[in-house]
C-alpha cells in the first residue's frame, strides 16, 4: 500500500466548492478515497490494504461523532493526515502522510503515500504542490519523508528527485501459489538448518549488516537495520502473542558455530493467509544455503499457503533461485528517502 502511482480515477462530489489544496475531511472524504485508493491499488493490494478499504466505507456510513470514536488502521490514519485536490467542487488529487511505525531513536520518519491525479489535470503541477506542501509538514515534524515508486515510473521518480529524494535499494515482491507442486528435496549437504536460538541474535545481526546494510535500505520497507529487529523487547513477544503472529527463524551456522552464514525468517499470522519470508544470505554460499532455506520454506507451508518475499532486486542469485522454484514477480519499487532540512 505504500506504492506511489498516478492513477485514473472517477471524480468523486466532495462538500466542498473551493477549488485547490485543503486537509482531507474524513467526514466528507472517505467514500470518495476509498474508491480512489481501491481503483489505485487493484493489482497490489493485500488483504489488510483490501480492510481498510472496507473500514473507510463503513466509517463513511456512520454519523461523525461515531467515526471518531472508532479505531483506524493505518491507512486511515494516512488518509486523515493527507491533503486533496480539488476542481470545481470536486477531487482530482490526493497524498496521504503519516508517522512510519520506526523507532524514534532511529530519527523521525513519515510517509508518503497514495499519490493520485486524475488524467484530465495531469501536466498541471498538482502532483508537485500536492508534494511540496506534504514535505513542508514533514520538515515542519523535523522528520524526514520516505516513499516508495514503481521501479519503471520515470515521470513520478524524476519528480521525487526534483523535490530532493534520493535513492536507495531496489526491491522486488514475489509470490508463490500454494497450488504449485512443491519441487524436489535439495540433495544432502554437510550443513543443518536450525532454529535460531535467543542468543544468537548478534550473530545474524552481524549477518545482516554485511549483506543488508542501513544505507541501502536495511531489511525492507519501513524496516531499517537495527538491534530491535533481532532481539524483540517483551513488549513487542507481548503484542506479537495477542495478535497471534509469529516469526520463525531458521539459519545456516558456520563451522565453528560462531557465525550464521544464511537466515530466513517466517512470519505467520491467524487472519493471515500468506506466509511472508525474509531471507538473508552471504554471497559466498550463494546458490546453497538460501535454496536449501526456500526449499524447506516451501515443503513445510507452499502445499497450503501462498508465500511472499520481499528481496533486493540486484541479488541476481535470488532472483533465479525464486524463478527456478516457481515464484512470480509482482513488482519492483524503488525506495526513496528526503531528508529533513536543517
Amino acid at each position: 500500500m505504500g506504492t506511489v502511482l498516478v492513477v485514473s480515477l472517477s471524480l468523486s462530489q466532495t462538500s466542498s466548492t473551493n477549488d485547490g489544496l485543503r486537509p482531507v475531511n474524513l467526514h466528507t472524504d472517505l467514500a470518495p478515497l476509498a474508491d480512489l485508493i481501491e481503483l489505485a491499488f487493484a493489482d497490489s493490494m493485500d488483504s489488510s490494504g483490501r480492510a481498510a478499504v472496507r473500514e473507510m466505507r463503513t466509517l463513511s456510513r456512520l454519523r461523525p461523532e461515531f467515526q471518531t470514536l472508532l479505531g483506524v488502521n493505518e491507512l486511515v490514519q494516512g488518509i486523515s493526515l493527507g491533503y486533496v485536490w480539488v476542481k470545481n467542487g470536486r477531487i482530482v488529487g490526493n497524498v496521504s502522510i503519516y508517522p512510519a511505525d520506526i523507532p524514534a531513536r532511529l530519527g523521525k520518519t513519515w510517509i508518503i503515500a497514495n499519490v493520485a491525479v486524475h488524467p484530465d489535470y495531469r501536466g498541471q503541477g498538482i502532483a508537485t504542490q500536492m508534494m511540496r506542501v506534504s514535505l513542508q509538514e514533514i520538515h515542519r515534524q523535523n522528520a524526514r519523508a520516505i516513499l516508495q515508486v514503481d521501479a519503471h515510473n520515470n515521470v513520478a521518480r524524476r519528480l521525487y528527485e526534483r523535490l530532493g529524494f534520493v535513492r536507495e535499494r531496489q526491491w522486488t515482491h514475489w509470490r508463490r501459489r500454494a497450488a504449485l507442486r512443491v519441487p524436489p528435496a535439495t540433495s544432502s549437504q554437510s550443513f543443518y538448518i536450525t532454529r535460531r536460538r535467543d542468543d544468537e541474535w548478534r550473530a545474524e545481526y552481524a549477518l545482516a549488516e554485511r549483506v543488508r546494510p542501513d544505507k541501502l535500505g536495511g531489511i525492507g520497507w519501513q524496516r531499517p537495520l537495527y538491534p530491535g529487529l533481532f532481539r524483540p523487547s517483551l513488549l513487542k513477544r507481548l503484542k506479537n502473542l495477542l495478535s497471534m503472529r509469529s516469526i520463525e527463524r531458521l539459519i545456516v551456522r558456520s563451522d565453528t558455530q560462531t557465525e550464521i552464514h544464511a537466515s530466513l525468517w517466517i512470519e505467520t499470522a491467524f487472519a493471515a493467509s500468506t506466509v511472508q519470508l525474509t531471507l538473508m544470505a552471504d554471497p559466498e554460499y550463494a546458490g546453497l544455503y538460501d535454496d536449501a532455506l526456500i526449499n524447506l520454506a516451501i515443503r513445510r507451508f507452499g502445499t497450503r499457503n501462498p508465500l511472499q518475499i520481499e528481496h533486493p532486486d540486484d541479488d541476481e542469485w535470488a532472483n533465479a533461485l525464486f524463478l527456478r522454484l516457481g515464484f512470480q514477480k509482482q513488482r519492483t519499487l524503488l525506495h526513496m528517502r528526503c531528508d529533513a532540512r536543517p
